[in-house]
Order: structure tokens, then sequence, then C-alpha cells
């Protein structure tokens, strides 16, 4: 058979201590219990006649106890939780009183678990009349029994509370009794009966002024009541006119805030087309047009290289379509220069351009080539060279118009005839190395001639 806390419902071990009890002590104990309460079977601790608050302080610590109690419960059994155990004799001749239900039960449960022995041992004997004493106490309070040592702490301090609050209640009473019989005693012992009569005529004079106090006050309260219904029917107008006046300020807030993001989508709008303005005025679409570079030895406009050397074959084609876009960046920076060429005329044709000569004879000079070998073609390759010495000229028009516009310019090579710096452009009984450092000094003159016409004053 075992013991549990009827608070927490953890394990007692009871203290050994308990079988000792003498005679004497168990009467102390009955005679310090106090008399039976009536109960009903289903009153429990927390409908005892502690206050509300005690109760909800034994409940909290109730809870709190069980919870550290569960933590512990393979610790071993406090040396403070000790019981008492009475002898059987003793126990044998006292009358037990009626328990309390949680004690049935328990008395139940260790009537329950007794070995079903003809010979109870002494162990179990002492049990069971710990239990009996349980119940004794249990019937004597309004607390079930056993308890650990914990919660019997939880309990003292939470009776502790209780007492101190219903001595200071006390206290209050009797402060309170003195106060009345001093008062009693004054009243009693300094007004005769005359003082007393003049006192209640006075008291009925004062009653009659207070009255006509009262009519006056109530008139005026009469008055007050009509200028308040005034004013709360002004409040109301006042308030009409509040509301209209919000919803007008609602509805130019609105306004005003799409205004706002209007204007904000139109001045972005305008930063992004300013954007785009400057991006295009910024832009050259000659660059674009007419991108002179170099391949290797080779001078290229778009990509098309403009020469020839031993080991690189270039097509005649290819060359031929140089030539033309050359001639289109000439016409295009005169035009854009204002420029007239002197005694010639340019023609751009993509690959079969030619200059033409305006004075004397009024030549026409082919500005591309095939390369064949035959005499006729001979003939044409000496119009090739003439056509490119008249491109020659025209450039240097060109450059000369430019240095007298912006003597700031400078250009690399200076044009003398059918040469450009100190290469001949003609074709004819020239090297290919020499011809194409020389149109590689054309292009170069061109893309100066170019990036003035575009970025510079006349720009």
């Amino acid at each position: 058979m075992s013991l549990i806390c009827q608070q927490c419902k953890e394990p007692l071990e009871p203290d050994a201590s308990l079988s000792d009890l003498a005679p004497s002590a168990y009467d102390m104990i009955v005679a310090s219990l106090p008399p039976a309460p009536i109960r009903h079977d289903s009153e429990t601790v927390s409908q005892s006649h502690a206050t509300r608050a005690s109760r909800a302080v034994w409940e909290k610590s109730k809870n709190t106890a069980s919870t550290s109690r569960s933590q512990r419960k393979q610790a071993s059994p406090l040396p403070n939780e000790s019981f008492v155990l009475l002898q059987d004799s003793i126990v044998h001749s006292i009358p037990s009183p009626a328990p309390s239900p949680v004690a049935k039960k328990s008395a139940s449960r260790a009537k329950q678990e007794e070995p079903s022995q003809p010979n109870p041992s002494p162990l179990t004997h002492h049990l069971r009349s710990t239990v009996r004493l349980f119940n004794l106490l249990s019937s004597r309070t309004d607390i079930d029994h056993p308890l650990c040592a914990e919660c019997t702490q939880i309990l003292l301090v939470s009776l502790q509370r209780q007492l101190d609050e219903t001595k200071r209640e006390r206290d209050g009473y009797i402060a309170f009794e003195k106060e009345v019989r001093k008062e009693r005693e004054r009243d009693g012992q300094g007004m005769s009966k005359e003082e007393a009569e003049k006192k209640i005529e006075k008291l009925k004079l004062d009653e009659r002024l207070a009255m006509e106090q009262l009519k006056v006050a109530e008139q005026e309260r009469m008055q007050l009541d009509e200028e308040l219904r005034a004013l709360e029917k002004e409040e109301k107008a006042l308030e009409a006119d509040e509301s209209r006046f919000w919803h007008t300020h609602n509805d130019h807030l609105l306004s005003s805030e799409q205004l706002a993001s209007q204007l904000a989508s139109i001045r972005s709008a305008y930063a992004s087309d300013s954007a785009t303005l400057d991006k295009l005025e910024r832009t050259n679409v000659y660059n674009d047009a007419f991108c002179i570079g170099h391949d290797g030895v080779f001078g290229t406009i778009n990509g098309l290289r403009l020469g020839r050397v031993p080991g690189v074959p270039v097509e005649w084609a290819e060359i031929n379509a140089a030539w033309g876009h050359s001639l289109l960046l000439l016409y295009t920076i005169a035009r854009k220069l204002d420029c007239a060429f002197e005694n010639y005329r340019l023609v751009p044709m993509g690959s079969f351009s030619r200059i033409e000569k305006t004075n004397g004879d009024k030549a026409s000079y082919e500005l591309y080539s095939s390369g064949n070998l035959n005499m006729l073609q001979l003939l044409h390759n000496r119009r090739f060279d003439l056509a490119m010495v008249a491109f020659l000229e025209c450039l240097k028009q060109v450059m000369d118009y430019v240095k007298a516009q912006d003597p700031t310019v400078e250009f690399p090579h200076q044009i003398v005839k059918d040469k450009i710096g100190d290469v001949s452009v003609k074709l004819k009984f020239n090297q290919d190395e020499a011809w194409t450092r020389s149109l590689r000094h054309v292009l170069l003159a061109l893309k100066i001639c170019l990036k003035w016409a575009t970025n510079g004053t006349n720009g």
C-alpha cells in the first residue's frame, strides 16, 4: 500500500516516527484540531471558507508544486517529508470520524492494495493506522490529507496571508468602533435639550433656505437646459457645415493628388524624352554610316578593305565597293560643309562610282577596276589612276576648306598632286604595299574631315 499527496498527486513515503506516536501526542493532535465542519459530499478545497484571494493563491501554488514535483519524480524523498505512525492500540481506541470524499477514495485504494493474507504484516497494520489518522485530519480541516512537505508549506503561506488580512480587517473594525463610541459620548454629554431644540430650529431654517436655493437652482437649470438645446442645435448645424467642408476638402485633396500624379507622369515622360533627345543629338549618324578603321595593313571603310598586298588576296569587287563608300563619304562631307568642288563633280554609284571633269574636255573617270592585264584593261586602269588622282584633288579641296575654317585642325599627311604624304595613289608602276599605304592615308584624312564636320565649329 502506498500513500499519495492529495494535492499534487505525487507518491509519499511515511516517516518511521509515525509508528512510535505516543497516546499523549495523539491526544494533543486531536485537541488542536477544530470541530468537524459541515460539508457536502461534492465540496472541494476551492469551495472552502477561505477567501477568494487565498483560494486563487492556493490553486496557483498547487499547480506550481505539481509541476515542480513531476520534474523530480525520480528523486529521493525530502528529509522533512515525515509522518507519524500511531500504535495500533491507540488507533483502535479512537473513534473514526466521517472522512472526506478524497480520504474515502484513498482508504478504498489502500484496502484494495492490501495483500489478502490472514495475518497482515506490522508494516501494513501501521499504514492502515496512518490512513485512519489522515482521515481524522481530513474530517476536521478543509484540506484533504496527507500532504507532502512542499504542498504543506504552500498551504501555510496562504493561511498566513489570510490571517494577516483578517488581522488588518479586525484592527479597522476596532478603530471604527472606538470612533463611533467617542462620537456617541460627545453627542450625549455636550448638548442640553434647549440647545438641541435651537439646533433643530436652525436646521429647519437652513432647510427652508436650501429649498429656496434649490428652486432658484431649478429655474436656472431649466434656463440652462434651454440654452443647452439651442447650443446643441447650433452644434448640429456646425457639424453639418464641418462635414460638408471636409467632403469638399477631401475632393480637393483627391483632385490635387490626381493632378500631382499626372504632373509627375508628365515630368517623367519629359525627362525620358529629354534624355532620348540628348542621346539622339549626341549620336553621330555619319560615324555609323561611314565606319573607318583598319584590318592589319589595310584601311577599311564599313568593313571593306581598300588596297592589295602580296599574300593577302583582296577581290577587286571589295576594293571597288570600298572606293564607292569613300566617294560617297567625300560627297556627303562636301554637302554638309557646303563646299563646292572646282573642276570636278562626284558621281557616287556604289561599286561603279565615277568622277566627272567639269572643264576642258569634260572627261569622266571610272573609280573602279577589274584587274585584268589585256590592252583594253590597261587603258581602263589608266582612267582608274586618273579617277584616284581626281579624288585626291577633291579631298585636298575639302582639307583646305577645313584648315581655313579651323586652323587648329592638323592633317598628318599633306597632298601634293598625285601623292598623299610621300606615296602616290596611282596603281600603275606602283608597289601594292605603297599603294595600300597611300589609300590608308586617304581614309585617315577622310576620318579627320568627317570628325570636324560633325563635331567641330561647323557641326
